[in-house]
């Protein structure tokens, strides 16, 4: 179990400002949280392969293939300003 003393000593370094109460509280659950990561290490892990995921995962791509682009004249259509086929917006660095 930790003690409030450790709590406090923690709490500063975090710039927290924990009651009385809030210490006994939190010193308490504290504990029960480094007991049951106690617990965790007594299992036989051995035969489980390392993983970063708790399910399998994977990237959902489509295949890279070449297509036609976008008419300049259709991209620019709904531009309020252009030039020649370029958009024209505001300065916006002073």
């Amino acid at each position: 179990m930790i003690d409030k003393k450790t709590v406090e000593y923690v709490a500063n370094l975090a710039r927290i400002e924990l009651k009385e109460k809030e210490l006994d509280k939190l010193s308490g659950q504290l504990g029960d949280i480094l007991g049951f990561i106690d617990k965790l290490k007594e299992v036989n892990v051995d035969s489980v392969p390392p993983t970063s995921h708790a399910i399998s995962i994977g990237n959902v791509l489509r295949d890279d293939s070449l297509k036609e682009s976008l008419p300049v004249n259709k991209a620019l259509s709904n531009s309020p300003l252009k030039n020649g086929s370029s958009f024209i917006v505001p300065k916006v660095i002073e």
